[in-house]
This record gives C-alpha cells, sequence and structure tokens, in this order.
C-alpha cells in the first residue's frame, strides 16, 4: 500500500504532466491532435485528483485513529482516577466497557432481551448519567462520534472548521448575534472652542441575526441481523461512512444553497454579487479579477479568505491564462506541503455550488470566517427494532445545526450573465 508521502508525489507527478500535455495542446496546430492532447490532459488531472483524495483520506483516516486512541486512553485514566464505583465502573473492571455493551447491543438488533446482564446494566448505568435511555436509543461510543464527524468534514466544505467559522452549544435556543456597519461613518474636523455637534447623526446602529437549531434526520437505514454477528468493526466502519456521508451531504447542502426560511441561511444564496460574467458559460481571468476587488481589502487577508466553486468550475479555472500566457492554476509545493491554490488563494471545492450556467452563482470569494456555523452538540446515531426491519434492525442519524453570513459585505459572488 502506497503512503501516504509516495501518494503527495504521484499527485505531483500527475500534475507536472497535465500541465506539459496542455501547453503541448495550446501549441498544436493539428485540431485532433490538440484534442488528444486536451483528452491525456484530462485523465491525467483526473489522477491528479483522485491521488489527493486518497491522500486526504488517509491522513483524516490517521488523525481519527489518533482521537479515538486518546478518547479510549482519557477513559482509562478516569477509571483508575474514580473514587467511588459506581454499577458501569463495576462491570467495567469485569472488561465490560461502554463500547463493548454497545456493540452488543447492536448485535441483538436493539433488543435488551437478547443482551447480557453485564451488559444492559454497562448502557443503562451510561443512560442515567446522560438522560437518554433505551426508549430514544443508547447513546452512542465517543469513539464512533469521532469518526462520524471527520466523515462529514471530509463530504462537504462547509461544516470544516478550518473553512466556516465554527461554534457549538449544548441546548437548542435561538442564539442572536449582533451585527453592526459602521464602514460609512466618519470623524470630522474640530474648531477649537467649538461645541461638538450631539444631533444622534453619528450614532451607531446595531443589526442582530440569530443562528437556530434546525434538525435533519438521515431517514432509518435497514442493517441485517447477519452483518452486524458476522463482524462488529466492519458494523462501526459501515454506520461511521454511510451515516457519515448522508448527513455530510445534507448539511453542506444546506450551508451552501440554504433559503434562510425555516433553514440555514446558505452562503452562496446570502452572498451578494460582486461581478456579472459577460458570457452565461465561461469566466475570463479580468472577471476573476473583478470578483476579488468586489470584495472589500479589509477582508481579503484573513486565514479563512479562499474561493469556492464546484469541481467542473475548477476544471474550467485550470484551463485559464494570464496575459502572459501562464496557467493560473497552479499546484502547490506538494513535498513542501504548500497547498494547491488558485490566483494565489487557495479555494475549496464544493459539489453543492452551482456550475456555469445562465445566472448562476458560479464562484465565490471572500473571509468564510465571517460565515457561521452552529452545531448543536453532537450528531446522534439511533437504533431500533420491529417488524419493519425483521430479520435485522434499522439505524438513523439526527443532527441539528444552522448557518448564516453575519457580515453580507464579507463574501461575493461572481454570476453568470
Amino acid at each position: 500500500m502506497a503512503t501516504i508521502k509516495e501518494l503527495r508525489e504521484q499527485a505531483a507527478n500527475a500534475a507536472t504532466e497535465a500541465r506539459s500535455l496542455l501547453e503541448q495542446a495550446s501549441s498544436e496546430k493539428d485540431e485532433a491532435r490538440a484534442s488528444e492532447l486536451e483528452s491525456q490532459h484530462d485523465a491525467a488531472m483526473k489522477d491528479f485528483d483522485g491521488l489527493t483524495a486518497r491522500a486526504d483520506k488517509f491522513e483524516k483516516l490517521e488523525a481519527a485513529e489518533k482521537q479515538a486512541d486518546e478518547v479510549r486512553q482519557r477513559q482509562d485514566d478516569e477509571k483508575r482516577k474514580a473514587k467511588r464505583p459506581d454499577v458501569s465502573v463495576e462491570v467495567e473492571a469485569e472488561g465490560m466497557d461502554h463500547r463493548t455493551a454497545f456493540q452488543a447491543y447492536m448485535r441483538a438488533g436493539g433488543n435488551e432481551g437478547a443482551m447480557s446482564h453485564e451488559a444492559r446494566a454497562v448502557l443503562e448505568a451510561r443512560a442515567q448519567v446522560t438522560g437518554t435511555d433505551s426508549a430514544g436509543g443508547y447513546t452512542v461510543p465517543e469513539e464512533l462520534q469521532a469518526i462520524l464527524t471527520k466523515t462529514m468534514a471530509a463530504w462537504g466544505p462547509m461544516y470544516d472548521e478550518d473553512v466556516a467559522t465554527v461554534v457549538t452549544s449544548s441546548t437548542g435556543a435561538s442564539w442572536p448575534m449582533p451585527t453592526v456597519d459602521d464602514t460609512g461613518s466618519t470623524a470630522g474636523a474640530h474648531t477649537e472652542g467649538a461645541t461638538m455637534t450631539d444631533d444622534g447623526g453619528k450614532d451607531v446602529t446595531f443589526g442582530q441575526k440569530s443562528l437556530e437549531a434546525y434538525e435533519f434526520d438521515t431517514e432509518w437505514l435497514r442493517v441485517s441481523k447477519a452483518l452486524a454477528d458476522d463482524s462488529v468493526f466492519a458494523m462501526e466502519a459501515l454506520l461511521g461512512s454511510l451515516l457519515g456521508e448522508r448527513m455530510g451531504r445534507l448539511a453542506n447542502l444546506n450551508l451552501t444553497t440554504g433559503s434562510g426560511s425555516s433553514a440555514p441561511h446558505g452562503v452562496a444564496t446570502a452572498a451578494g454579487t460582486g461581478h456579472t460574467a459577460a458570457s452565461a458559460t465561461a469566466i475570463t481571468w479580468d472577471e476573476v479579477l473583478d470578483l476579488e476587488h468586489s470584495v472589500d481589502p479589509a477582508y481579503r487577508n484573513g486565514p479563512k479568505v479562499r474561493y469556492m466553486f464546484n469541481d467542473d468550475t475548477l476544471k474550467a479555472l485550470r484551463k485559464l491564462k494570464d496575459g502572459d500566457g501562464n496557467y493560473l492554476w497552479q499546484m502547490g509545493n506538494v513535498q513542501g506541503g504548500v497547498p494547491a491554490s488558485f490566483s494565489g488563494r487557495p479555494y475549496s471545492v464544493n459539489q453543492a455550488m452551482d456550475g456555469i450556467a445562465t445566472g448562476n452563482k458560479s464562484m465565490l470569494f471572500g473571509d468564510f470566517a465571517k460565515y457561521y456555523v452552529r452545531k448543536v452538540g453532537s450528531p446522534l446515531i439511533m437504533a431500533a427494532q420491529g417488524k419493519d426491519f425483521l430479520p435485522g434492525f434499522g439505524v438513523a442519524g439526527y443532527i441539528r445545526f444552522d448557518g448564516e453570513l453575519l457580515d453580507a459585505g464579507a463574501v461575493k459572488a461572481l454570476v453568470q450573465a
């Protein structure tokens, strides 16, 4: 199996090959040969994307495994430090921890009668602490929650704290966020001995936006009892992957194009028009510059300033050249850890964004730190058994979140004609 370093090097070689092919295609006078070279370029870039995605997945998996190890170590430390044994500690001392008990619950298809007394005791003790009982589904072990969160981040940039500003709350009460725009006000010259004006004309006007806690679920996912019986570890991977992907796509879609009416206000929906392209089906380099400079310089130097577009738009942008014939897209220094950039800026590929077509917002630019994502607690996994799921059981995911662009001037959109 290739290492992460080897995958990064292979991706760099694919990008170098793609650049060479596109340069040959640009200078080729034979249209058939030029078309063939462009097809080879597209194939090389597909290899680059695949290798980069694999390297990213391995890095995220390593981080998830490290986090799971830290959780287990912390749990072991807490057990050793406990001064007073309770039901869960007594049982865990005999080798039955919460994670093992939850696996037994999944094996039994949510049927408590088919579980051992020890496993039921661990889950019931944890339920008494967390306030969740078997009627609503036992709480998922922290290790699986860590895998779930990592998967969601991988499936959508808008749920990633490295892109947006993420705030977490334990309850879902409405969360007012004050706003202020004082950029139109200035100080003035003062005349010696004169009384300063006090007519209210320079008062600061505050506004307010609210972050709510909208609820979403994955619907029920049917799981066969045979699969649960055969491999518990495969079951955890299945749940972490499938439910994480569903909630990740759902969260990213709403945080990108949500209407803001009884739903999150997606960043693309909230972003105002920075520039309108001359064409409905193409983007020029001048229009990219117009978009970037439609955002005030005060926003253009933050750590979360970036472009955002979908993969088809990225493909079109990779073929753009500046006035000197240089390609605008740069792959970065893979070995040196310098990420790929566009126009010297980082970018995020967001498949929930609209493509290059009539009237679409095909590209965003600005400081995404001004887009706030509110997460309420952790994603939940619930299991249930009944006649609808026999012979097996159902598993579902549940999540609460909201999103809002608190400063409308921070992110602007390029709109196609």
